[in-house]
């Protein structure tokens, strides 16, 4: 058999890995759309997220089945193009990563629409006509070829492939894959992280080790530096909110994925409001999509860790408190703009190039009194990545905006396991690994990984080039 890398290698978004049995049957693990690009403008020759995202590295119709490892966008977002584009095999996933599918790939959807409208608008006579990676249509198409399992549960998508998923704590129904292969009378056993998650954190069970495996495909999002710890982390937020709203009057602006991220927060705002820690300032969760998201997480408490159960005894909602306000209309979004008193604005998306976020930016960021704060890893070219190397100045919308507001940084918020973390979830892969294989990671953090990881143990580490094909 063969494994290709046809996305996230040596790049943090794009997730797509293909193997191929000698029989000829094809198995994808995982079809993520490339978020790593500015996307301000038309697309061009220097947009390489266009092209990846309308480009395969291999034939669709050919593809047999699909495993999706969880829900984000960079995992998945391509999963409608790839079914208009031919494929019409079974689409594999926990029930949670089905649920959450059904309203991210739409809302997706309505974003490629609505990009494509835009562009139109203000295209010249000259330009072709622009059109949507993908339609709503799409979606409601590939929806119909999901299949879900519960965790722990073997299952079989070929008479000698069978599958399991494990939870991985990364966000609601995330998981690792573990597949055995049979070929030739002997059996190869093939581990695929997807993203790891983060233990003893609020909401999710922690990240489980993946049954030992011949080959290991392993993520590298933080695979050179540890995370802030949850003590820290709780008296870091209640400072910076204190400073921005308390102190300066403004606003507090965090950019937050719509899943996981957004609920984590809030739950931790529902808890510090139950504490009589924040102070009296009304919080807005501004996206439609975490709405919806939000209903999807209390639809499957089977995700939710201990902590969070014994919780829910006391506070029946841990995602709702007095002075929360969930936005879900354009115009509420808006009037969030005209808001001259303190002040918390919860908004996605959490790299900044696109959804109400970035207005909530382009109207906030020239004003000393705001604070923005970056709860996660930002790909380099996106104004998020922009800011967090120090950026004092942002072109949006056409216009060059300075950054006057305060920039906050705190990763220890983010779903990915750190160095540690993640060697925690990996270390009983060392004795029985032959190969594993770097994905999911900017190339200067995969190096510093591969030598973590060699140091403790592994013998073989690769990091693939995007399209390299290996034999196992």
């Amino acid at each position: 058999m063969t494994i290709k890398f046809c996305g996230a290698a040596r790049e943090v978004t794009g997730s797509s890995h293909l193997i191929t049995l000698d029989d000829g049957f094809k198995i994808l693990l995982d079809c993520g759309l490339y978020q790593g690009g500015d996307d301000d403008g038309k697309a061009g020759d220097n947009k390489p997220m266009y092209h990846f995202n309308e480009k395969w590295q291999f034939a669709p119709h050919e593809i047999d089945c699909l495993l999706l490892s969880h829900a984000h966008i960079d995992h998945t977002g391509r999963v409608p193009k790839l079914v208009a584009d031919g494929f019409r095999g079974k689409i594999y996933a926990t029930h949670a990563t089905r649920d959450l599918c059904s309203i991210m790939l739409l809302d997706s959807a309505k974003i490629q629409e609505g990009d494509a409208d835009r562009d139109n608008r203000h295209r010249r006579n000259d330009e072709p006509e622009a059109k949507p990676l993908y339609t709503m249509e799409d979606v409601y198409q590939a929806m119909g070829q999901f299949c879900s399992y519960s965790y722990e549960q073997w299952f079989n998508i070929h008479p000698n492939v069978r599958v399991m998923y494990r939870d991985m704590g990364h966000i609601l129904g995330s998981a690792s894959i573990s597949l055995e292969i049979e070929e030739n009378g002997a059996i190869t056993r093939i581990a695929f992280t997807g993203d790891i998650g983060r233990p003893n954190r609020p909401i999710l069970g922690d990240p489980l080790p993946m049954p030992d495996a011949d080959y290991v495909i392993c993520e590298s999002t933080y695979g050179d530096r540890d995370h802030e710890s949850a003590p820290q982390e709780v008296e870091h937020f209640v400072r910076i909110v204190h400073h921005t709203c308390v102190e300066k009057k403004g606003k507090l602006i965090i950019p937050a994925f719509s899943v996981g991220r957004t609920q984590e927060i809030v739950y931790m705002l529902d808890q510090l409001s139950n504490q009589g820690m924040l102070p009296k300032v009304p919080i807005f969760v501004d996206s439609p999509l975490a709405v919806n998201a939000t209903d999807v997480f209390l639809s499957h408490p089977e995700c939710f860790d201990q902590e969070l159960h014994r919780y829910m005894m006391e506070d029946e909602n841990p995602f709702g408190f007095k002075d929360l306000i969930y936005v879900r209309t354009k115009e509420g979004s808006k009037q969030l703009n005209t808001i001259k008193k303190p002040c918390i604005i919860i908004s996605a998306s959490g790299m900044m190039n696109a959804g109400r976020v970035k207005h909530h930016l382009f109207n906030n960021m020239e004003d000393q009194r705001n604070t923005v704060l970056i709860v996660g890893y930002c790909s380099p070219n996106t104004p998020g990545g922009k800011l967090r190397e120090g950026a004092r100045s942002l072109y949006l919308f056409g216009q060059n905006r300075q950054m006057l507001a305060d920039v906050e940084i705190m990763d220890s918020f983010s779903a990915h396991g750190d160095r540690k973390e993640m060697l925690d979830v990996l270390k009983n892969q060392a004795g029985s690994a032959r190969q594993v294989f770097l994905v999911h990671g900017t190339i200067d953090r995969q190096e510093k990984w591969r030598d973590y990881l060699m140091a403790a143990g592994f013998k073989s580490v690769e990091i693939p080039q995007l399209g390299q094909e290996y034999s196992l």
